[in-house]
């Protein structure tokens, strides 16, 4: 009898230790991000991924997404498909990912509405990794917090190739913009 209730009380103190790390981390696999590469006077050039992956660690505000390239959606099927194929060559580079951090997070500080944070890390697209820094808005919501923003990048700061052909019908600076609601 005295085995079992201290092999009870192992189970409970286990289970309370992992209970308490994973509350730290806040996740979610339905993420959004859209980008918009459009020019004035030309069809629309944009999509949206609605099954971005992330996770936020609340204790040390390391931040970390992952987007599968193929699960970006255009309105025109023939734009996806080169989107794919040509620029982003989705076979051989099939995601881009974010790893970084949210410096000074401190969830406590969020008290009415939001609070702007300033998100540094490595993002790689495309096979090529490069150090970004953004402002992400974080706002409390029932079961954790909605982190949202946006910045611009470069389609040669990540080695892709748009042809002169379409260069013109493409923007310079390709606008992205991400919403996460991540729960525990």
């Amino acid at each position: 009898m005295k085995k079992s209730f201290i092999n009870f009380f192992v189970l409970l103190l286990i289970m309370a230790v992992n209970t308490d790390g994973f509350a730290q981390k806040l996740i979610t696999k339905t993420g959004s991000i859209k980008f918009q590469a459009s020019m004035p006077s030309y069809e629309e050039v944009g999509a949206e991924n609605k099954s971005v992956s992330a996770v936020l660690e609340q204790s040390t505000g390391d931040f970390a997404a992952l987007v599968l390239i193929k699960g970006f959606r255009f309105k025109v099927a023939l734009m996806e498909e080169h989107f794919n194929e040509n620029y982003m060559e989705s076979e051989k580079f099939s995601k881009a990912t974010f790893k970084g951090k949210i410096e000074d997070f401190d969830i406590s500080e969020i008290t009415n509405g939001s609070k702007n944070f300033t998100l540094k890390g490595d993002l790689t697209v495309h096979g090529k990794t490069k150090l970004v820094s953004v402002i992400v808005k974080i706002s409390k919501t029932a079961n954790g917090v909605n982190a949202v923003g946006s910045f611009e990048v470069k389609p040669e700061d990540f080695d892709i190739d748009i042809p002169s052909v379409v260069s013109k019908k493409i923007a310079d600076k390709v606008k992205i913009a991400y919403n996460f609601i991540l729960a525990k």
